[in-house]
Formats: structure tokens, sequence, C-alpha cells
């Protein structure tokens, strides 16, 4: 790839708070962009991160055709810089885009624009453990038309957030039965706007009642489990594995299929099937749910404590040393971080 750098006069790194991250709280310095027009991508430029200029009649503004995608960068402890799985993220961009009827981006061309990015901005990938810098492609449609048609002309580009610990402590859950995620047929399965958009306003109402995110249910019957929030959802009954399965109204999380790999690896039971919330309910009824959890990039894995529905809350058991959910944690972090399973292949390192 043939890309124009413009390097920043003036790094924002030295005002970083590295005890108090937080989450995108601090962008880097740079930005990955190209131009989609004429049937191909174009002009590949890294450039000093900064506002966007837009036409107000842009048709993503008015009907949201844009996706996104979030994967993360981790420094070993020898200082070297890691991705981990980018080829997964590609392939679901890419699925994304078929779906939003944008065009798709060639995976040596999503791969290495990331690559070239942190090869500028690599001391913005934090030390420590619990921080990793967070990578955020988007493309989005450009054309200047307020008409409802696919547009022609689109814009892809990458930013990077630092990130800490997402959660401090086990999150509370609602079971949501009025709202809807998503419906069959529709784009739940892919990272578009829309998506986000409409689970703000429930997960807002839950919020104000104690929790810290919903639980989505099937939008037709509302009978059945799908997501935790922006999360896939797992649960531990009598010590298997269990998780919703894939569909279009499930995303295809890459933390959800490195769990499902990883414990067929490690021996643990997995299914992956339908869960009702009849069954949820009478599990944790029962005791013989002992694990729930919600797994996504931002988080890895996040326990959940107290699951409510129809006004009353139920408590899971405490999370031990070692649960299931922490053994996979504890794995997947050691895995990131180069330090186990490198003959999964599942890393990428940046050259510097």
């Amino acid at each position: 790839m043939d890309i124009n750098i413009t390097k920043s006069q003036n790094s924002k790194i030295s005002e970083v708070d590295y005890e108090n991250l937080g989450f995108c709280k601090y962008y880097s310095d740079h930005m990955f962009l190209c131009d989609y027009n004429n049937g191909s991508w174009k002009n590949f430029r890294i450039k000093p991160f900064e506002d966007l200029s837009l036409s107000p009649a842009c048709t993503t503004l008015h009907y949201g055709q844009t996706i996104f995608e979030g994967l993360k960068a981790y420094r070993d402890n020898d200082g070297k810089i890691l991705i981990f799985r980018p080829e997964k993220n590609s392939e679901r961009f890419n699925k994304s885009a078929e779906r939003m009827c944008m065009p798709t981006i060639p995976e040596n061309i999503f791969i290495n624009s990331i690559e070239e990015l942190l090869k500028v901005d690599h001391n913005w990938v934090p030390e420590g453990e619990e921080n990793s810098l967070y990578i955020r492609p988007i493309s989005f449609a450009l054309d200047p038309y307020i008409g409802i048609r696919p547009a022609d002309n689109y814009t892809f580009m990458i930013i990077c957030g630092m990130a800490g610990g997402y959660y401090s402590e086990p999150v509370n859950v609602k079971i949501e039965t009025k709202y809807t995620r998503a419906v069959t047929g529709g784009v739940g399965f892919s990272k578009t706007a829309a998506n986000y958009a409409a689970a703000l306003y429930p997960a807002v109402i839950a919020q104000k009642d104690g929790y810290h995110q919903l639980i989505w249910t099937d939008g037709k019957s509302h009978e059945f489990v799908e997501e935790s929030g922006t999360m896939n959802l797992f649960f531990v009954i009598e010590n298997k594995l269990v998780t919703p399965p894939l569909g279009d109204t499930v995303l295809d999380g890459v933390t959800r299929d490195s769990i499902i790999q990883l414990s067929k690896l490690l021996k643990i039971d997995v299914e992956v099937r339908k869960v009702s919330v009849s069954e949820v309910i009478s599990t944790l009824q029962n005791g013989s749910m002992k694990e729930a959890f919600g797994a996504g990039t931002a988080a890895t894995i996040a326990p959940i404590k107290l699951i409510g529905y129809k006004n009353k809350n139920y408590n899971l058991p405490q999370i031990t040393e070692n649960s299931i959910s922490n053994t996979l944690l504890n794995k997947l972090n050691d895995i990131k971080f180069g330090r186990d399973m490198k003959e999964l292949n599942w890393l990428k390192t940046i050259s510097l």
C-alpha cells in the first residue's frame, strides 16, 4: 500500500493519565483514511487526528449508512505490539458492509492500514495487563444527496483510543421483554449504527433501575435470550458452558468465537443452543446456574452477579478463582499478551 503519511507536530500523549485511562478518553495522534469512488479504494493516507468536514446532505447523517468494528492492540513484556485476531474483524466488517449495501474492504487493506497506523502511533499502545489500545475502523457514505438509495462514495477510516479496565466489578443485568434490539430479517448481526442507537433508550431506563446492562430477548416472542448489552452471552449450567446460537439477530463476536474454541481445547463442556428465559429463571431458582457472563472486545469477559426479571432479582454465586469465566479470562489474557498457545496463530505482531 502506498500511504501518504503526514505526522502531527504536537503529540497529545503527555496529557494521558495512565492511572485513569477509562475507555477511549484519550485518542491517539493520528488516523488512517482512504476513499471509495469509481469502484475502488484509493488515496490512502495517515494524518493528524482531527474533525471531519461533511455536507449537511451527507447520506450517513440522514439514513445511517455506516458500519464499524472494534479490536485491540496489546504490548507484551518485551515491548512488542500484538493485535488479536484482526482477520476475524475484517471478515465481520465485510459482512456488515454487504448487508448495508456498502463496498467491502479487502482484508489486506483492512489489516495493513491498522498495522501502518500503529507503526506511527506505537507509543500509544500502553503497558499493563488491564490496558490496551482500542482500534475503531469505520466506513460511512459521503454522497451529498437526500434520496434513499445506496451511496456511490465512501470513506474508510481508523481511529484509536486508549482503554483501561472496562468493568471494575461483576454487573447487574435485566432481562428485557418489551423493547427489541434486533428482529429476524433485520441488521442485528451487523455492526451498524442503527443497532446501537435503538438500544440506548431501554438501556437508559434499565440503568435508572440500578442495572448496568440488559439481556436482550428475541424480538418475536421474547421467549429466548440472545445477547447482553453489546456483548455475547454465556451461562454455566451444571458445569456446562452454554451460549445462544448465531443468526441474523446475534452478533458473531470475535471473543465469543475465541471462547468456544478455547473451551474445547481446555476440555470445558460447551454447548451452543437456544436458551429460554424460563430456563434462565428456573436454573437461577434451583441453583444449577453457577455463572453468567458477557463476552466482547471491550470487556473481554464481564461476570454477571445479578439478573432481574419481572421486578424480581436473582443473585448468582460469587465468582471464584477456579470458575470457568476466570479460567477463560486468564487464558485469553495469556494468549493476547503472547504468553501462551502461540500455535493458535491468533496474534499479529507489528514490526516497528
